[in-house]
């Protein structure tokens, strides 16, 4: 299992409660305020853009981010928690 970073900017609409629940499926942890980390596959992170833009408009932005290092300060929880 592999660590990948969520970061997405709502932009005009801003229904946060679809991503939310999405997330949650998912076992993610809040990083930041927008900023979200989860375990899955390894080599999947296309295949994780196209499953969560489905739950953001079309005006939206997203990225996923595949991850083997990180450093942070000041998070409100660790990707080590995961």
């Amino acid at each position: 299992m592999t660590k990948y970073f969520i970061c997405y900017d709502l932009r005009n609409s801003r229904d946060y409660q679809k991503l939310y629940t999405e997330l949650e499926k998912y076992k993610a942890i809040q990083i930041l305020e927008s900023l979200y980390c989860i375990k899955y596959q390894d080599d999947k992170t296309e295949e994780l853009r196209d499953h969560f833009k489905k739950f953001i408009d079309k005006d939206d932005g997203l990225i996923i981010i595949k991850s083997a290092y990180w450093a942070g300060f000041n998070l409100d929880k660790s990707p080590n928690d995961l």
